[in-house]
């Protein structure tokens, strides 16, 4: 006659499992709200750095939409402690800078702070520094912007296979001529772009030498270092180049606060 076995001995195993599943729902809602915490501290200290951007465009004599700012790497909350960001990334829009009494405009600038210092007090406060070790920046100039700086009526700039192409009206020898060609871009010192329109061909041009020399010194005319507006974060331009969009900048700095000194 087979053994019957007593029901309670299953009890004190469905009692461990029961525990068990109670310490790992524990766990994960312990977890959950860390990250939930986490998160809505780093949405503070972003808001807070946003508002010092601000300010730091504005001491540029610049205007932007409100700064977007995302404070990378986790969890947020150790490196509040250590007062040390691993990355900091800006959103600019709508920027609208001043250069010799022209508007400059830029669609959008991105700012990449790495490596950044800022105390729990700054953040807190709002005064005090915070400076990042490395920053780079991209932009786009549009190319209105740009036309208008070299000052001539008409003059229409783009991009055509890489290289930034003008097109403009002239009046050669009382003849109504439509300009275009190409220009190099380059860097030039003090935050200037250097343009060298070196290529330029109107249609209908008069075969005639003087014909020839009043466009040269057309082309001389407009190949000139235009000087773009200051950029915040000291950034420094390093490339420049043609994009559909626009004329694309690519700018760094190193040591330098991304928020209005006090």
């Amino acid at each position: 006659m087979a053994e019957a076995y007593p029901a309670y001995e299953e009890r004190p195993r469905r009692r461990g499992r029961k525990v068990l599943v109670t310490l790992v729902v524990l766990l994960l809602l312990l977890v959950g709200l860390l990250v939930v915490a986490d998160r809505v501290a780093a949405g503070v200290a972003e808001r807070a750095i946003a508002d010092q951007v601000k300010q730091e465009v504005a001491k540029q004599d610049a205007q932007s939409a409100p700064p977007k700012v995302d404070v990378g790497g986790f969890p947020f909350l150790t490196q509040v402690l250590d007062g040390r960001y691993e990355r900091i990334s800006i959103v600019l829009t709508d920027v609208r800078g001043s250069v010799e009494g022209n508007a400059v405009s830029v669609p959008r600038l991105d700012v990449d702070a790495r490596n950044v210092r800022a105390s729990l007090d700054t953040l807190r406060s709002g005064s005090g520094d915070v400076v990042a070790e490395k920053v780079d920046g991209t932009g786009t100039v549009t190319y209105d912007s740009l036309a208008a700086l070299l000052d001539r009526p008409g003059l229409k700039l783009g991009e055509q296979n890489g290289k930034l192409a003008v097109t403009a009206p002239v009046d050669i020898l009382g003849q109504k001529l439509t300009v275009t060609g190409t220009a190099d871009v380059t860097v030039a010192e003090g935050n200037k772009v250097a343009l060298r329109f070196n290529d330029l061909n109107a249609e209908g041009l008069p075969a005639v030498p003087l014909a020839r020399t009043l466009l040269s010194n057309y082309a001389k005319g407009i190949s000139i270092d235009v000087p773009l507006p200051e950029l915040p974060f000291q950034l420094n331009v390093r490339k420049v180049e043609p994009r559909p969009e626009g004329l694309k900048v690519t700018a760094d700095a190193a040591n330098v606060p991304i928020n209005s000194a006090r």
